[in-house]
């Protein structure tokens, strides 16, 4: 059974304000830089065997923060990357529900066969995101790995591994610079 530990990058101005930023390669602010290094320092004796990260400078940087405190390089994967929003990247929610609303009802009514105009379809986040994490496994069996990704790709990963409706996910996302602890084996990533 591998131990993940699933982390959220820390804060960027575009959290801070609201606005989504899906693939935008948005890096860290004052504040994310003070929440990776206080992942760093709370994770520092957990036993970290590797670290992964999507390549997006704002979980990058994160995980960087946590390589240089416990000695471990970062792995960079673009599967485990925020879902792409298409032409909602840099909008705030508001400003989705007026000029998209007939999209964002129907991404409300059926997310996971959802996609935002010009954007990616949740089930291939899903798919990229699953995909990833068993490479992983298949790498560290018995060891404790981080990840450190984004707020929609681990609630989709996390809704997954803990068999929770789908429908469910919002529930499910960390908050920036938050971190969750699974035990996880390959069955458990059977698209079941």
């Amino acid at each position: 059974m591998t131990r993940l530990v699933l982390i959220r990058h820390g804060e960027t101005d575009w959290n801070a304000d609201g606005r989504w930023q899906g693939q935008a390669d948005v890096p860290l602010n004052a504040t994310g830089w003070k929440q990776a290094l206080q992942i760093a320092r709370c994770l520092k004796s957990t036993g970290i065997s590797a670290i992964y990260s999507s390549d997006l400078q704002r979980a990058s940087q994160t995980a960087q923060v946590l390589a240089d405190e416990i000695g471990v390089p970062v792995r960079l994967d673009s599967r485990l990357r925020e879902i792409h929003q298409g032409e909602w990247q840099g909008l705030l929610l508001g400003e989705i529900q007026v000029r998209y609303a007939q999209a964002n009802q129907d991404r409300l009514r059926d997310p996971m066969n959802f996609s935002p105009p010009g954007g990616e379809p949740v089930a291939q986040v899903r798919a990229r995101v699953l995909a990833a994490v068993q490479e992983i496994l298949g790498l560290y069996p018995d060891e404790t790995v981080a990840i450190v990704s984004h707020g929609f790709a681990l609630a989709v990963l996390i809704t997954h591994l803990i068999r929770q409706p789908f429908n469910q996910f919002w529930d499910q996302m960390p908050g920036n610079g938050q971190w969750i602890t699974l035990e996880v084996m390959m069955q458990d990533l059977s698209q079941g």
